[in-house]
């Protein structure tokens, strides 16, 4: 396993999507997968939705469809949510949670909302754009302000990219970089 899909989540679930948690993340990452986020909705009566990515950030239908089939028997085994319920496996997409360090990083100078679990000069509530990680704290530049905001990764309760025209164009680009990559790849081993 590569040092980044070992990467430990900061931002995780509570109560019952972390019990959920604790029995899927060995699948996901046994699989070479990182788990990103488990939500419980009321969806359909109840749906377990298990978001995931490779560890480039990547993840195709095909992959979905293979992390279902291997986590529906050990769900089924543990019964984690002891009731009946959907589950649907997806990938972060374009408006992603950050859960990693590395995400507050990667995604610096888009526009992010962080919701705190305890007020920082009173308030709870973030939306700017990410301005990167200083030790264990990420700032988030609030209205074109000259400086940013520090939050403590610690105390944010969740934390997700905003979807903006920016935010599209450089994911498209990116998917475009990557394609061409493994097309090459794959030539190469022609």
């Amino acid at each position: 396993m590569s040092e980044d899909s070992a990467e430990a989540r900061i931002v995780k679930e509570v109560e019952l999507e972390a019990r959920v948690a604790h029995v899927v993340e060995p699948v996901v990452t046994g699989l070479g997968y990182r788990l990103v986020r488990v939500k419980v909705s009321a969806q359909n009566g109840a749906t377990l939705q298990v978001m995931a990515e490779r560890p480039d950030g990547t993840m195709a239908v095909s992959d979905c469809e293979r992390l279902s089939r291997d986590l529906s028997p050990v769900l089924d085994v543990e019964d984690p949510m002891g009731r009946t319920y959907y589950l649907e496996v997806s990938s972060p997409g374009i408006d992603r949670p950050l859960v990693r360090r590395s995400d507050f990083e990667r995604w610096a100078g888009h526009v992010a909302k962080i919701e705190m679990v305890r007020p920082l000069d009173g308030r709870k509530r973030f939306r700017g754009v990410l301005a990167g990680l200083d030790g264990d704290r990420a700032g988030i530049r609030l209205d074109d302000a000259a400086t940013p905001v520090w939050l403590p990764l610690a105390d944010i309760s969740e934390a997700r990219l905003v979807l903006t025209d920016e935010l599209i164009r450089e994911t498209l680009a990116s998917q475009k970089r990557l394609a061409r990559t493994q097309d090459n790849e794959t030539a190469a081993d022609a």
